[in-house]
């Protein structure tokens, strides 16, 4: 039978064809590098269109619909016009850095995608520490944000850049104790591993308190109402990218879109379950159908909230942090670990990725997550009571002071 030629034996094709193994695989390896880098940026201006649609429906507008059907082509008109909008370099800026730090915004985010796996079959790199890379890769996209600021030689970029700094580096650290969680279920840091792992049963009715604290993690670290102050114009102008323009100032929007569905995509894949569904082993290419339609139902939903819940303060964002998420998070990895130490100590953990196998585990996990949920709304109650207390007792003794008589003179 003759061979067929595919993505995934493309190498040995082309060696079979008489190319030199070594350009055989320099023309793949390229081909790999431009598909990933290409397929995320024409993925960002179909996401605008979705984004303004989706804003336009929940706030009761139109939004595009001149431009092409239905509007599809406004982001590519909204494209070419600032590509041809013109470059302003401030004076005294280091423009090596300013101009280096929309490639990075950009990069940043691509170098991820190379290591979501989209089926069985596509990944761009298995790597055995894929969770470890892209906590890795996406840390380097808090660095493009203060050298943007430093570089431009303004007072407002400087101080946007110090606050959008020390939001993502708070945020980082529950999104990487959210990320413990499901690599201690898994046994494994490789994503594809992560996602064969879920066959039996999605990571999320395991560990729903990891996946909710990863989802509110991500929502900040790629600057998304409520937690938007990356770019909070009413305060600070426009933030760290203030003095940039044209096609540098759509660079850091086009590296935003993309990075608000790569956070989404990623969820999917460690907590929902990736490509799995049903008849992906027998046809792999179902996996991409299955992995989009998973994302697709968790961004709809983070711009939804997008275009609903207000902006919070800076002091109620760090508050929320590093007084709830982190210990929530922490509490979590250790009751996780606990759990899963029993589990194998009674033997039920599971061989095999049939749903009737990862039943007790999933029971296990999910009984201790809902206890753990328990406590925290009881807590959060009894928080919330104290201060709904005290505030009363601070209203009374002010209506009192506004009522008492004013003394005479001489008394």
């Amino acid at each position: 039978m003759e061979n067929v030629c595919s993505i995934n034996n493309l190498v040995a094709c082309l060696v079979q064809s008489g190319m030199n193994p070594d350009l055989a695989n320099l023309l793949t390896a390229l081909g790999g590098v431009v598909l990933v880098a290409t397929v995320p940026l024409v993925t960002v201006i179909f996401l605008i269109w979705i984004e303004r649609k989706v804003a336009a429906r929940v706030q009761d507008r139109l939004g595009p619909n001149r431009v092409g059907p239905f509007g599809l082509l406004q982001s590519v008109a909204d494209a070419v016009k600032m590509i041809t909008k013109e470059d302003i370099t401030p004076q005294g800026a280091d423009k090596f850095i300013y101009n280096l730090a929309p490639i990075i915004a950009f990069a940043s985010v691509v170098l991820i995608w190379a290591v979501i796996p989209f089926t069985p079959l596509h990944i761009g790199a298995d790597l055995s520490i894929g969770i470890l890379y892209f906590v890795a890769v996406a840390s380097i996209g808090t660095i493009k944000i203060m050298i943007a600021g430093w570089s431009s030689n303004n007072k407002y970029a400087l101080l946007g850049a110090f606050r959008t700094i020390a939001q993502l580096l708070s945020y980082e650290v529950p999104l990487v104790l959210s990320l413990l969680v499901p690599v201690m279920i898994g046994g494994t840091l490789g994503m594809q591993e992560i996602v064969r792992q879920q066959g039996g049963m999605w990571f999320f009715f395991m560990a729903p308190v990891a996946a909710i604290m990863f989802f509110i993690a991500n929502l900040a670290e790629t600057g998304r109402a409520p937690f938007d102050l990356l770019e909070a114009e009413s305060e600070i102008i426009a933030g760290y990218n203030i003095e940039y323009s044209g096609f540098k100032w759509g660079m850091f929007m086009a590296g935003e879109f993309m990075h608000a569905f790569t956070a989404c995509l990623l969820t999917v894949v460690v907590f929902f379950g990736g490509w799995w569904g049903p008849g992906v082993e027998q046809i792999p290419v179902l996996g991409f159908i299955y992995l989009g339609l998973k994302t697709a139902v968790i961004y709809l939903f983070a711009l939804v909230l997008r275009s609903t819940v207000p902006r919070v303060r800076i002091d109620q964002l760090m508050t929320l942090n590093w007084k709830w998420l982190v210990p929530i998070s922490v509490a979590n990895v250790i009751v996780t670990a606990f759990l899963l130490q029993v589990i194998k100590a009674l033997g039920l953990t599971p061989q095999s990725g049939d749903l009737i196998a990862a039943l007790p585990q999933t029971i296990i996990l999910l009984v201790g997550n809902v206890l753990l949920g328990v406590v925290v709304f009881g807590f959060i109650g009894r928080v919330g009571r104290a201060q709904r207390a005290a505030d009363q007792a601070v209203q009374i003794h002010t209506d009192h002071d506004d009522h008492s008589p004013v003394p005479a003179v001489g008394d």
